[in-house]
């Protein structure tokens, strides 16, 4: 484990009219303890503070030890926030994997961005995926003891030798007996699976589908879900890393082949458990299959029914749209060229607005020396590499996915304000749907 820090849990929010407020908490102090037990993370946090009395101890910006003696409902909130959901380091990635986009990535850039998680944890609070490779005695006890499920699991391959070759860990092969271990105590986790082609395709796709397709069943399903999700490869990659990039004829090979096993199984158990990613689609140049075939959206996270969803959104928000916007404006909505197609009736409708033109400019990054590149992995050289000279309008409309959360930095580095000024132009990261739609109607008002 990397011990970031050892130190009590660091508070930087504390949210108005709560509990936390009342007693005096401030941004800076330092949870110590709850009823005695040191918290490790967010976890034993909120199952330690869902009891009624709570003693805590806490050590204020002045370093001065105070005991908080607190009465409450149970399951109340305290109202607080942290640094980190991880008070005690972050569980590092002890894989290899060649296609790990953390490796793939130039030297020299934020610290964070170079950090391999594989921590179930995190997996658990917000969906991060593991490869249970790492995972002692003492966090399986843990996970079983507070039923931490469901958990986000990288599978990639069932078969022994073809994961453990994948993930360059002799504990790679143990995957089945621990999903065994999920089903015999009734808790679950969501599977992935990259396809690397060459490596994890074909045959063995097959064999990892249906072994995984045989723990979807009962009432508590050991295998939720399974994404299935093209390899993503950069420029910046090791040259001896033996993978391949998905080709369309290999993205229209994989849907056949998914979908074929997909209808097979619907009707064996009138359920389906496997999801082909939103990327093989439009890498291979097809349709998205429609609305109805996602469900319930299982697999969102993994870009699993993420561009439908997207523009069912927009169709529901559209509705508060105005007939027209007035002073007249040009916005410039940037957009990787993977989603160039499937984004056209959104643009068709902004358009509609009287005084309003939205010009798409969709492209892939040169930065990641990809052809086809979704949103998020574009960067600020990017923009600058495709944008610079041209006519933007009134400004940029710029997906804020883009962006480090919470901050105005792309993934290399390059601040908003910065890309802004050398285009000379306003840029207005836009969050969503409805970012979207507010940008268009709201900026130059």
């Amino acid at each position: 484990m990397s011990e970031i820090s050892l130190r009590p849990a660091l508070i930087t929010k504390v949210l108005p009219d709560s509990i936390a407020s009342e007693i005096g908490f401030e941004v800076g102090d330092r949870l110590v303890s709850i009823n005695g037990t040191k918290p490790r993370d967010l976890i034993d946090y909120k199952f330690l503070c869902a009891d009624e009395f709570l003693e805590l101890e806490v050590l204020d910006v002045k370093g001065k030890i105070h005991q908080v003696e607190i009465e409450k409902d149970y399951d109340e909130d305290l109202g607080l926030e942290f640094e980190t959901a991880l008070f005690d380091g972050l569980i590092q990635c002890n894989n290899r994997c060649p296609f790990c986009f953390i490796d793939q990535q130039p030297p020299g850039k934020r610290e964070s961005l170079y950090l391999k998680d594989d921590d179930y944890r995190l997996s658990f609070l917000y969906g991060s995926y593991l490869t249970l490779t790492n995972v002692t005695q003492k966090e399986w006890n843990r996970i079983e003891q507070m039923r931490l499920s469901p958990l986000y699991v990288s599978v990639h391959a069932t078969e022994p030798e073809i994961r453990t070759r994948l993930l360059k860990n002799q504990r790679a092969g143990q995957i089945l007996e621990q999903i065994k271990w999920f089903q015999k105590r009734r808790l679950q986790i969501h599977a992935q699976v990259v396809v690397c082609p060459g490596i994890n395709d074909g045959i063995h796709l097959e064999t990892t589908l249906r072994d995984l397709a045989k723990f979807h069943k009962g009432e508590t399903p050991a295998v939720a879900s399974v994404a299935v999700v093209p390899v993503g490869l950069t420029r910046f990659r090791p040259e001896e890393d033996e993978l391949i990039p998905v080709t369309p004829e290999k993205a229209k090979e994989v849907i056949s082949q998914v979908q074929k096993l997909q209808s097979e199984l619907q009707k064996k158990t009138r359920k389906n458990c496997i999801w082909l990613a939103d990327e093989w689609f439009l890498i291979a140049g097809e349709d998205l299959p429609s609305e109805s075939h996602y469900e319930d959206y299982p697999q969102i996270d993994n870009g699993v029914g993420s561009i439908r969803l997207f523009l069912r959104k927009f169709e529901e928000a559209a509705k508060s749209l105005p007939s027209k916007v007035a002073p007249e404006r040009r916005f410039t909505w940037v957009v990787g060229n993977a989603v160039e197609k499937a984004f056209q009736p959104i643009l068709e409708r902004l358009n509609k607005v009287k005084g309003l033109t939205v010009e798409m400019a969709a492209f892939p990054s040169e930065y990641w020396g990809q052809k086809i590149t979704v949103t998020g992995l574009l960067t600020g050289e990017d923009l600058l590499f495709n944008l610079q000279g041209k006519d933007l309008g009134d400004g940029i409309l710029l997906p804020s996915l883009m962006l480090k959360h919470g901050d105005t930095k792309f993934l290399d580095d390059r601040t908003v304000e910065e890309v802004a000024d050398k285009l000379g132009v306003r840029i207005f990261p836009v969050n969503g749907i409805e970012g979207l739609i507010e940008g268009c109607v709201n900026n130059l008002e």
